[in-house]
Order: C-alpha cells, then structure tokens, then sequence
C-alpha cells in the first residue's frame, strides 16, 4: 500500500489535499463559526468593501449589519442582498490553499502564491457581491439564478485557473528543488 501511494502521484494529491480540507473545515464550522465572531466581521468587511465601491460611482447604498447572520447591502430602492457565511469565500480560501499545498512545488512559491491567490479570490468576491448588488437593484427576477449558477461557476473556474497557473508554472515538475 505504501509503494502505490509513492508512486501515484494523483492518489497522494487527492489524500493530501482531502484529509487538508476536512481539517479546515472542521476548525471553521466548530470552532470560528460557533465560538468567534471573525465570520460575521469578514462578512461585515466585505460590505463595507461593496458599498465604499458602490458609493464611489454613485450609487445611495444601504446596509444591514449585525453580529449574527443578517447581514445585508443594497442600493436604496431594491431589497438588497443577504451576505451569508456561505458567501464570504473562506472555504475557497481553504480549498485553493490546500489544492496549492497539496500539489508539489517550492515551499518559498507556495509562502507567495498562496497569500496572492487569496487576494485575488477575495478581490473576485467583493466584485461578485457588487454585481449581485446591481442585479437585486437593476433585475432582481434573475438574481437568484446568477447567484446560483454564473458566479458559482466564474469563482470555481478562476480557482482552477489559479491552481492550473501554479501546477503549469510553479510546480515542482517545473522546478529543480523543493
């Protein structure tokens, strides 16, 4: 068993980067979510990110902000957008990260690439809630279906741009040590 987990590779990745991400999430949902408050205040940053945004081109904004779960941005005149913990983009933070750990590559790479790819993740969310924010105001009968469907699949299609960037450019395949 332990000669085929040296030799393959993928099943070495996929073991990695599962038993990683289960671990994370098991610290987010049991310990930050239920005992801290750093979820709510992510999310609180984020609106406050959207509406600086927002109000930089124009728009009247309002928001909804609490310690617990109700969170809410929207231009005056819409109903707004509920920000929950699902939409904060921390477990994509998690799953990029341990896609980056798992997969071989130079350990001062990954101290750089990491931190920049959740940035960038981050700079991507803040914009999708703008976007989100706009279609409440402007066509709310399709925000359901964007929030759903086109920005999930935008998100998760720059994360496997980010990891295919790092596993073409940065991997230890295209490296001399690690």
């Amino acid at each position: 068993m332990r000669a085929v987990f040296k030799q393959n590779a993928f099943i070495k990745f996929i073991l990695t980067a599962g038993f990683l991400y289960f671990f994370l999430y098991l610290i987010y949902q049991f310990v930050v979510k239920r005992y801290t408050y750093y979820d709510q205040k992510f999310i609180g940053s984020i609106i406050h990110a959207v509406n600086f945004l927002l109000e930089g081109i124009g728009y009247k904004t309002f928001t909804v902000l609490q310690d617990r779960d109700y969170q809410i941005i929207g231009i005056d005149g819409s109903n707004g957008v509920w920000i929950g913990s699902n939409c904060n983009a921390i477990t994509l933070f998690s799953l990029f990260s341990v896609f980056i750990i798992a997969y071989p590559g130079k350990i001062k790479n990954k101290l750089w690439y990491i931190p920049l790819g959740i940035l960038a993740i981050h700079i991507l969310n803040i914009l999708r809630v703008i976007a989100l924010v706009l279609i409440a105001y402007y066509y709310p009968q399709f925000l359901n279906f964007n929030h759903t469907y086109t920005f999930t699949f935008l998100i998760y299609s720059f994360i496997f741009f980010l990891w295919m960037l790092w596993v073409n450019k940065y991997s230890i395949k295209n490296s001399t040590a690690v």
